[in-house]
């Protein structure tokens, strides 16, 4: 028929249509002729194929009766065009149902052993399940229900054991998923959107009887397929669940056992069936419920932390299908189902989330109306008390075990375990505080925490790293900068992130929920009580009290009685627990921790650094060779000195380092619970944070400087500046106080260095006095005071220097910038010569009697000098504070350049430099204080360990930039000899050495007198000589044997000195290598001959070429001639 013609609605014609297709089909059942009924069934309507639906489906039944074996191709087409009119109509008659149902049973099952599926295609298998599924839908009325009478059990049986194997060892997830569909339709269990018979409660109790003699089968081999190969999917997994649960809730629904229907004995008619009947007797309940535990406890373990949510979501509607139905007859399975329920309370995702948080509601619900229902109010008590017992001994359950779990299991155990650790928690709710009245679970619970966040203190890269105050920039406001230093703590127990911060968040609720002061004193008890807790009882106070302010705890309708929620503490309590906390914290024993080996030998190693055998000795030679400008350098090894002696073992200090961490994230985290409230425990907390804001050790300092940043923020100030200095009135205070008795307070120099690092120039009127004690307790004993108040005066010099930027620019007036201005005025070759005469008859004696006029000028007077001369009277003016100060800090230091401990000379170089700096501005003050020092400065670079004269080179490229000329004879006499023979020394040596070379000290050493020797001869305008003794020394540098760094330095070097004077060495160059030959523009001028000229290409040939092209491009380039 054409398919644009409507469907056939007369049953007449329909029958008359169909009826060739069928008798042929009879006749020859191939699998054509199935196509071509199934192609004419779909032009009949739904109305005329039911009154047809026995004509047509003898046809399809028949091909499966016939005997022998059929190809699967046929006994699919067949089951697809059953399944189209099974899907259309419906089957009223029980002997079709039955009938249907075994062969399409047969079908699936094996020829030889029914019990087993046949092995035939995955495509007849799958359109087979498809078929039975429609069956099963389309069974009208009650004939539905004649399928679960006892007489029915033997095929039901078989039609069990045959869907259980195709689900559970079939290969195809499809197959799969059909057969465990069907089986779920099979039990009336079906969740589809198709109308279903709805069951009246006889009939629901009938089914059940049925069912519970294939529990065991069911429950067992469903279980093994959701705990089995995860590669089958979630789809099979998720519908497995259901049909495990649909399964039990049905056999095992409190209603159906509480009927006398339920356990009832079979009729004496059934023969041997009647042994397959089961009475669902109490006895059988309880046994099966205890078996049902094992399984479900197995299903929980393996579902419950599975990848796909879908699982994690059917496993919590499993739960609460289970509770809401069978929670008298499974009271064994209870504890189980809560389990599963609280554990996906955390879950990451929020359907998940969203459908537990519904399901532990309605168990609430459901637990209050059952004790609402009794007339005695005692009764109502108990009853509302039982959803609580059992979630409180689960809890104390879970305490108990949970070091043993963390122990044992992998990480993705541990975070399941903890997040149903917290869901107890969160579903107890306001009722924690109950839970936690209990001596015994107050005491589980918190000796689990203790035991599962001990710390692993045994890394030593903790203990050795330092922290420097060069580090840390007052610019750097912003919590990131600090932050990004933090290192991440590392447990015993675990090693995930999420776990820790599932631990946290359990410490966070228990202190929102919980009583504050019961939590705060048991938790100092633990504190007090051994030092294995100490790190751990803080970490979990520090959340307790952020939790008990409310500050990140998820708190929205996940308690078991919505009505009752919990609140945060008020803001006396928690300044109470807060204040209790703090004392504990910063109490003598608990805050000044050592967390560095005390090194006895530091002088004695300091003594053996200044031995002959380390000096660079400029003015003597070895014992074998006295020869005056000898540089000798011997190579360091730190590694030959004797060990540091340690009064702490390694993992001691690891230990005292965390705790001193933990407890300055202690205070951030009170900073957080009271926010303004805390500024007024300001003037007892900041003074001891900053004390370890100036601990060498890095985690302690960056942990300082991390609560530091959170207490500002917390207390509403806009900087780390804002909060030292609205508070340095009673800060100073302290630290005046303190440095008066440095023996008890040794940490007072630490905290005005971190004063002086975040404040700004307002300070300094405050702590004029204060560096005035220093410099009076330096002057009365340098021995035992330097060390510390050398920290000091760097910090304050590095604050000086970063207030007051030197503004004056007319102190240096080297020639080289009047150089500069007359380099690019028009060269006159006419002048030149008359200069050049003149000069010559000069040196001559010719022309000595005339006065040259020129000469007697007086040059016009500088802006510098005008602005110097209108103050009237020489009166010496009062300098400014931060330039007193920077004079007394030299003077003092001055005297500390020849102290006997390298770290203390190091130190001082640092901060006279700065002084230089800070000075700059006033040459008057500068040049007698760099006269004083020189001594003492030349001492450091001539007879000094390898990293104070390092340093001292610095320093005296500082002096060069800012004293210029008055330094030239200094260095052109004492200096510069030196170090011009020590690179000439060394320079065989670079040259030669591999690249190991380059992490000496002596590679260093080069490297800086290279780096700074260039713009040291520049700013000193030195002459003629000094600079042809430079030029001689830095030679051989322009080696390409030399390393690239010190060949880059050499150019620099020679740069430099191509400004001073071109000509000479321009000359110098063209010496060692002249890439051109100079023709004379007239035959009348003789031919230049340089000694560089016609030399093959050598080591030196290219860095020369690379001078003179990028300093005389144009002399070069105007000759077009090969390299010689």
């Amino acid at each position: 028929m054409p398919p644009t013609m409507s469907q056939i609605s007369d049953p007449k014609i329909a029958f008359a249509y169909l009826r060739p297709a069928c008798v042929l089909l009879t006749r020859e059942p191939t699998v054509t002729n199935v196509d071509t009924l199934s192609g004419q069934l779909k032009d009949i309507n739904d109305a005329t194929l039911q009154q047809l639906q026995e004509y047509v489906l003898f046809p399809l039944r028949f091909v499966l009766k016939v005997p022998g074996s059929k190809k699967d191709k046929l006994v699919q087409a067949v089951a697809e065009a059953m399944s189209y009119v099974l899907e259309n109509t419906c089957v009223q008659s029980w002997e079709t149902l039955r009938d249907l149902f075994s062969e399409l049973c047969l079908c699936l099952g094996s020829p030889t052993d029914p019990g087993k599926p046949a092995d035939t295609s995955e495509e007849m298998k799958s359109s087979v399940l498809r078929c039975l599924d429609a069956l099963l839908h389309a069974a009208y009325g009650d004939i539905v229900f004649r399928l679960y009478e006892p007489i029915m059990l033997p095929g039901l049986g078989a039609a069990v054991s045959l869907l259980l194997a195709l689900g559970e060892k079939e290969k195809s997830r499809v197959i799969q998923a059909a057969a465990l569909k069907c089986l779920q339709v099979l039990t009336l269990q079906c969740d589809c959107t198709q109308e279903h018979v709805v069951p009246s409660p006889d009939e629901q109790c009938s089914v059940g009887n049925t069912v519970a003699s294939f529990l065991p089968g069911i429950s067992v081999t469903v279980a093994r397929i959701i705990t089995g190969d995860l590669r089958q999917g979630h789809a099979v997994t998720v519908r497995a669940i259901k049909v495990w649960a649909r399964s039990v809730g049905l056999v095992m629904e409190d209603a159906q056992l509480q009927t006398n229907e339920s356990n009832k004995s079979p009729s004496p008619d059934l023969g041997r069936i009647a042994q397959l009947v089961v009475g669902r007797t109490p006895d059988w309940v309880k046994n099966t419920a205890g078996k049902l535990s094992l399984l479900l406890k197995k299903i929980i373990s393996c579902t419950s932390a599975h990848l796909h949510w879908r699982v994690r979501l059917q496993m919590v509607e499993l739960a609460d299908y289970l509770l809401s139905r069978c929670s008298q007859s499974l009271k064994e399975c209870v504890g189980l189902l809560l389990e599963a329920l609280v554990g996906a309370i955390n879950d990451e995702e929020p359907r998940v989330r969203e459908r537990c948080e519904v399901a532990l509601r309605e168990v609430s619900r459901r637990n209050q109306s059952c004790s609402s229902s009794s007339d005695v109010t005692s009764k109502h008590s108990s009853g509302s008390q039982t959803l609580t017992d059992v979630l409180s001994e689960n809890l104390h359950s879970l305490a108990t075990s949970l070091p043993r779990l963390m122990r044992t299991s992998d990480d993705q155990k541990k975070l399941f375990v903890l997040n149903v650790f917290l869901g107890y928690i969160k579903v107890l709710g306001p009722l924690v505080s109950v839970v936690l009245n209990s001596a015994a679970h107050l005491e589980r619970i918190s000796k689990a925490l203790m035991q599962v966040l001990e710390l692993d203190v045994m890394d030593v890269r903790i203990v050795e790293e330092r922290s420097y105050a060069g580090t840390i920039e007052t610019s750097s406001d912003s919590h990131d900068s600090y932050s990004a230093h933090i290192q991440r703590k590392h447990f015993l127990y675990f090693t995930d992130e999420k776990i820790f911060t599932v631990l946290m968040e359990i410490c966070r609720t228990l202190g929102y929920y919980g009583h504050i002061y019961l939590l705060t004193d048991h938790l100092l008890d633990l504190y007090r009580q051994s030092s294995a807790y100490r790190k751990q009882a803080a970490m979990v106070l520090n959340e307790i009290v952020r939790g008990a302010a409310g500050i990140a705890v998820a708190t929205q309708s996940r308690c078991l009685d919505s009505e009752v929620q919990g609140h945060s503490a008020s803001k006396e309590d928690l300044k109470a627990a807060v204040v209790s906390i703090m004392e504990e914290y910063t109490s003598l024993s608990n805050w000044h921790l050592i967390t560095v080996s005390e090194e006895t030998e530091k002088d004695h190693q300091d003594q053996q650094l200044l031995s002959p055998s380390r000096l660079v000795s400029i003015s003597n030679g070895d014992a074998s060779n006295n020869t005056a400008n000898s540089l000798q350098l011997s190579p360091s090894s730190f590694a030959s000195l004797p060990p540091s002696s340690s009064t702490s073992a390694i993992h001691q200090l690891n230990s005292n380092i965390w705790q001193l961490c933990i407890q300055l994230e202690g205070m951030a985290c009170f900073a957080q619970a009271l926010e303004h409230d805390f500024r007024l425990l300001l003037m007892t907390s900041l003074y001891p944070v900053l004390e370890k804001a100036g601990e060498e050790t890095l985690l302690v300092s960056q942990a300082a400087l991390n609560s530091m940043m959170d207490i500002r923020q917390a207390c509403g100030y806009c900087s780390l500046k804002d909060l030292i200095n609205e508070n340095s009135d009673y800060l100073l205070n302290d630290v005046s106080l303190n440095l008066q008795r440095l023996s008890q307070h040794p940490q007072a120099p630490r905290v005005l260095t971190v004063m002086l690092t975040h404040s700004d120039c307002s300070l300094l009127p405050l702590i004029g006095d204060i560096v005035q004690d220093v410099l009076m307790a330096l002057d009365l004993s340098y021995v035992h005071s330097a060390a510390p108040f050398c920290s000091v005066l760097h910090a304050l010099m590095k604050a000086l220097a970063r207030w007051f930027p030197p503004t004056c620019s007319c102190i240096i007036k080297s020639a080289s910038s009047k150089r500069a201005s007359t380099e690019q005025e028009d060269f006159d070759i006419r002048q030149f010569l008359l200069d050049y005469r003149k000069q010559k008859d000069l040196a001559e004696g010719v022309g000595m009697e005339e006065d040259d006029t020129e000469d007697l000028e007086v040059p016009p007077r500088t802006e510098c000098e005008d602005a110097e001369d209108t103050g009237g009277p020489d009166v010496k003016s009062e300098l400014p504070l931060h330039l007193s100060i920077t004079k007394d800090v030299m003077e003092r230091c001055i005297h500390l350049l020849s102290d006997p401990s390298l770290r203390l000379r190091l130190k001082v170089l640092d901060i006279l430099e700065l002084c230089v700096f800070v000075l700059s501005e006033m040459e008057n003050e500068l040049l007698p204080m760099a006269h004083r020092c020189w001594p003492a400065l030349l001492q450091r670079l001539t007879a000094d360990d390898p990293l104070a004269v390092l340093r001292a080179f610095r320093m005296l490229c500082t002096l060069g930039e800012t004293c210029g000329d008055f330094l030239r004879r200094r260095v052109s006499k004492e200096v510069l000899p030196k170090l011009s023979s020590f690179l000439a020394r060394q320079a065989p040596i670079s040259a030669k050495a591999g690249p190991v070379y380059t992490h000496t000290l002596a590679y260093k050493l080069q490297l800086a007198v290279l780096q700074g020797l260039g713009s040291l001869c520049q700013k000193l305008d030195l002459g003629e000589a000094d600079l042809d003794a430079v030029c001689e020394a830095c030679l051989p540098y322009l080696s390409c044997r030399q390393p690239i760094r010190m060949q880059e330095a050499c150019l620099s070097v020679f740069r430099h000195l191509i400004q001073v004077d071109p000509d000479t060495f321009w000359f110098t160059l063209n010496e060692l290598h002249c890439p051109s030959s100079y023709i004379p523009p007239h035959p009348d001028l003789e031919p230049v001959q340089l000694s560089g000229m016609g030399r093959p290409r050598d080591e030196y040939s290219d860095n020369v070429f690379k001078l003179l092209r990028e300093e005389f491009g144009p002399f070069v380039e105007t000759v077009n001639q090969p390299v010689g």
